[in-house]
């Protein structure tokens, strides 16, 4: 009985062992199929975004010219003013006195003028006959200069009276927007204030002003050969406001400045962006968006790609198997895409899945219909 089991034992190992040697060739013939991605070139358009400050094209601060307690206040904050509109007006009081003053001073020199221009007269008909001296009709002449010149005073004097009163009407510059309003009726105010009655604000059009980096302003100029070409060649850019919407209308790059920032190696750009809507505010903050089209460029899938001490890596397919190979990306890429600037070439063929778990040499045969 012992025989019998050892040589059932025996025959089981055996069929084992033949039924394992049959289905090793099959493993071994296997191959796994990948999709595959054919290198090409493309047109592709992304987009560098700027943080931005938004100014209005005129910001006035409205500061009064002379002193007194604002005795009307004739506009709210957030009001829409046009020139010449009047803003605040000033106790009028003493200025309206202090020209009626000046008035009367100059009518009180128009006559001192009058009665030395007679005294001159006189004296010079009868320095003609001998009857008075040099010295009296020399001294009428004197009178009378002097009291030219006290009129003269006295009309700069009325001329300045008038001034200050037109100063207690204190006017809108321009057209634009109203800021707040620190002072009330009854405030004491003059020219040294701390700070302005108002900020009247032109927000037909707004000017955003960012910064880009002293290199890209390099490579501008270089490009277009002159900084006045490279203007006139860059695109119209975005807004993004900073609620992350878009602004409705795009907006032109005007100037640029002339100063590098020292600490930050940076250029500070204006753009100007219509405002019929009066959506933009000056002070608001938000972001500068400017298009960058690369022309027949190489574009890959991020998903294709694996990154290795911060090197980032593809598999291209050579003879069949793959092999790693190390590629140079743009700075500036969309979530989805690198846009290859070294590494690769039109025509190679890139394994397009499982690149995570692939090893260098593995073999690779491409699935029927599956190039992306």
């Amino acid at each position: 009985m012992r025989e019998k089991m050892i040589q059932a034992a025996l025959l089981l190992s055996c069929c084992a062992a033949v039924v394992s040697c049959k289905e090793a060739p099959v493993v071994q013939q296997m191959e796994q199929e990948y999709a595959v991605l054919t290198v090409s070139t493309t047109n592709k358009q992304v987009s560098n975004a700027y943080s931005a400050t938004i100014r209005g094209r005129q910001d006035i601060e409205i500061y009064p010219q002379v002193s007194g307690t604002i005795s009307q206040l004739n506009v709210t904050e957030g009001q829409e003013v046009s020139k010449g509109q009047t803003l605040f007006i000033i106790d009028q009081v003493p200025y309206k006195a202090a020209l009626k003053t000046a008035q009367a001073n100059v009518e009180a020199a128009k006559a001192g003028v009058a009665t030395a221009k007679l005294t001159y007269e006189s004296k010079k008909e009868l320095m003609d006959k001998n009857v008075v001296s040099s010295f009296d009709f020399q001294t009428a002449a004197n009178n009378l200069l002097t009291a030219e010149a006290q009129l003269a005073q006295a009309e700069a004097q009325e001329v300045n009276a008038a001034n200050n009163l037109s100063y207690t009407v204190v006017k809108s510059p321009s057209n634009g927007v109203v800021g707040t309003l620190p002072y009330r009726v009854g405030a004491l105010v003059g020219p040294s204030i701390p700070q302005p009655l108002t900020t009247v604000s032109d927000n037909s059009e707004m000017y955003v002003y960012f910064s880009i980096p002293e290199n890209q302003l390099l490579a501008f100029t270089r490009e277009y050969g002159s900084m006045k070409s490279a203007l006139a060649a860059m695109p119209k850019v975005q807004l993004q406001l900073n609620d992350g919407s878009i602004y409705n209308y795009v907006g032109t790059i005007e100037s640029v400045s002339g100063v590098i920032d020292r600490s930050t190696g940076s250029v500070s750009l204006r753009a100007v962006f219509p405002n019929d809507g009066r959506l933009l505010h000056s002070g608001a903050s938000g972001n500068v968006i400017i298009p960058d089209v690369r022309e027949n460029c190489i574009v890959i899938p991020k998903s294709i790609t694996f990154e290795l001490q911060d090197k980032i890596y593809v598999y291209k397919v050579v003879d069949g198997k793959a092999k790693a190979s190390m590629i140079q990306v743009a700075k500036n890429n969309d979530a989805q895409t690198y846009i290859v600037e070294s590494g690769l070439t039109p025509g190679e063929v890139l394994v397009a899945e499982g690149v995570g778990l692939m090893r260098e040499g593995t073999p690779i045969k491409a699935k029927a219909g599956k190039e992306e």
